[in-house]
């Protein structure tokens, strides 16, 4: 098992930046992949970003140019950096991490995009 707790939401304009965090409880060297969704209001849960163990990232293709998603086995942390915001960027964004043919959320932090 592992839990997951996201920080670095909040309330930014657009074209601001943010950077969210996940950290896990305990190490995420051998977790198959972790990643990014969000889910905006009335919309479906959407894959963001996923980086594997060996480090191949993959994007949506909305977010492409936009945003990074890195991992620091070190600190058993992934990050999601958001640049260049746009108000339809604005969601909760959940952590996830797949291991053993399970998969594990975050309780998810808001990004809201407004001015």
């Amino acid at each position: 098992q592992v839990q997951l707790v996201e920080s670095g939401g909040g309330l930014v304009q657009p074209g601001g930046s943010l950077r969210l965090s996940c950290a896990a409880s305990r190490s995420i060297f051998s977790i198959n992949a972790m990643g990014w969704y969000r889910q905006a209001p009335g919309k479906q849960r959407e894959l963001v970003a996923v980086v594997t163990r060996g480090g191949s990232t993959n994007y949506a293709d909305s977010v492409k140019g936009r945003f990074t998603i890195s991992r620091d086995n070190a600190k058993n942390t992934v990050y999601l950096q958001m640049n260049s915001l746009k108000p339809e960027d604005t969601a909760v964004y959940y952590c996830n991490a797949f291991s053993d043919s399970v998969n594990y959320w975050g309780q998810g932090t808001q990004v809201t995009v407004s001015s």
